[in-house]
């Protein structure tokens, strides 16, 4: 009688570890490529809000200071977050000081 057998193939423990290491750097590399994706579509929408006038900025809670500080951040910083970050502080200044006037 005659058996059969079946290989299965196996890698070897340092390949496996090996294709482990490829996979995370992949990751590592897709994620960076991502983030600096990510900073200059949100240098492209900052660069919209320095083209406003004074009146619009106001209107939305920042000014021209805001919009040069944002750019003076290093490029693979988010300009916006640092607009957002200045609209809501002058936002809530706002609702303080109407606050203390009504008391």
């Amino acid at each position: 009688m005659r058996t059969t057998t079946t290989h299965f193939p196996i890698l070897p423990i340092g390949a496996g570890t090996t294709v482990r290491a490829l996979a995370s750097l992949l990751a590592l590399v897709t994620h960076w490529l991502k983030s600096l994706a990510r900073a200059q579509r949100h240098r492209r929408e900052a660069k919209a809000l320095a083209g406003l006038d004074r009146r619009m900025l106001a209107d939305i809670g920042i000014n021209q200071s805001d919009v040069r500080d944002a750019f003076s951040e290093p490029f693979w910083e988010d300009p916006t977050a640092l607009l957002r970050e200045r609209a809501i502080e002058r936002r809530l200044y706002r609702l303080a000081a109407r606050e203390l006037k009504h008391l």
